[in-house]
């Protein structure tokens, strides 16, 4: 029986990884400090179906509180880490950084030198595609070089896997980091593209299209994401930097058609000008994670966007 420190636990990808590792007979503690950057009540509704749970105990604390993460590991006997907790979004990092900065870095670094310090046993950091930048080569591979970041978030990111290198290098800490694309699904987070195009069409709104539609995300269905992440959790190897993601590059035109056909509705397009820091197209080679955890995504968009539609319909 592990006891794992589920950081950010109560978001989006962080609730549905708890679930999967208490279904498993895991001991979970979760750290998050609900913040406003979405409803903290849909955290707290994510995570309310944990709250009975004996294997389950909720810390709502921060990551940078140094001397508050030492005492959850003292207490807790925490064995491994999945660090799920950060500030996320291309766009907000544009418009505050430092945020960014404190949250990604000084959190990672926290937990890093405490997982080093109490002996843990695999650290298992949710990086992102978006290091990839505007990388000209596709497949995106973890091979590739990824020194130009287009958003402070991108380079907090890159940050954070030099850092847990550095502990792998200089402590023996195993570190796998998951390079994550476009994780969506049911609780999926209101400010990603899946929710705000899923209900701007709902609600017969302008749907905000920036550039002309042709851009392509590798959209990746939540329950892939956990069963890679939770292989991640069980598999120590050193330190390894992998990609999680569909390996289908859905285009942006197609991806409104698919919401369309399910919700029965019509968009609303409005063009406008690309954003600073979005990029053009992500589309993850996922070879090594195929060979390292035998990792094998198997939702279609099309069902996958049926599935959060339905969720999205019965909570909105």
């Amino acid at each position: 029986m592990k006891n794992i420190l589920v950081t950010g636990g109560a978001g989006f990808i962080g609730s549905h990884l708890i679930k999967a590792l208490l279904d498993r007979g895991d001991s979970v503690v979760c750290v998050d400090n609900f913040n406003d950057y979405y409803s903290p009540i849909q955290k707290r509704k994510n995570i309310s179906p944990f709250l009975e749970n004996r294997n389950f105990k909720l810390y709502i604390d921060d990551i940078e509180d140094y001397t508050k993460m030492k005492e959850i590991f003292i207490v807790n006997q925490i064995t491994h880490v999945a660090h799920i907790a950060a500030r996320a979004g291309v766009r907000a990092s544009i418009s505050d950084p430092f945020i960014y900065e404190s949250t990604n870095l000084k959190g990672t670094l926290n937990l890093l030198s405490l997982s080093k310090d109490f002996n843990i046993q695999n650290f298992v950091f949710a990086s992102s595609s978006s290091v990839y930048g505007n990388n000209q080569k596709v497949p995106f591979a973890e091979t590739d070089n990824v020194d130009f970041p287009i958003s402070p978030y991108a380079a907090t990111k890159k940050a954070t896997e030099l850092l847990a290198h550095t502990y792998h290098h200089l402590h023996n800490l195993p570190v796998i980091c998951l390079r994550f694309f476009t994780v969506y699904g049911p609780a999926g987070r209101p400010d990603m593209a899946p929710y705000l195009f899923t209900q701007w069409i709902d609600q017969g709104k302008e749907v905000k299209r920036f550039g002309d539609g042709t851009s392509k995300r590798d959209y990746t269905y939540i329950e892939d994401i956990i069963t890679g992440v939770v292989k991640a959790i069980d598999t120590p190897m050193g330190y390894e930097i992998i990609n999680l993601g569909d390996n289908h590059p859905v285009e942006l035109n197609y991806f409104i058609s698919v919401i369309e056909k399910v919700l029965g509705k019509k968009a609303n397009i409005v063009e406008y000008p690309e954003q600073p820091g979005d990029v053009k197209v992500t589309y993850a080679d996922i070879t090594k994670a195929q060979k390292l955890l035998n990792y094998q995504p198997t939702v279609s968009i099309e069902q996958g966007m049926e599935n959060f539609i339905k969720w999205y319909l019965d909570n909105k």
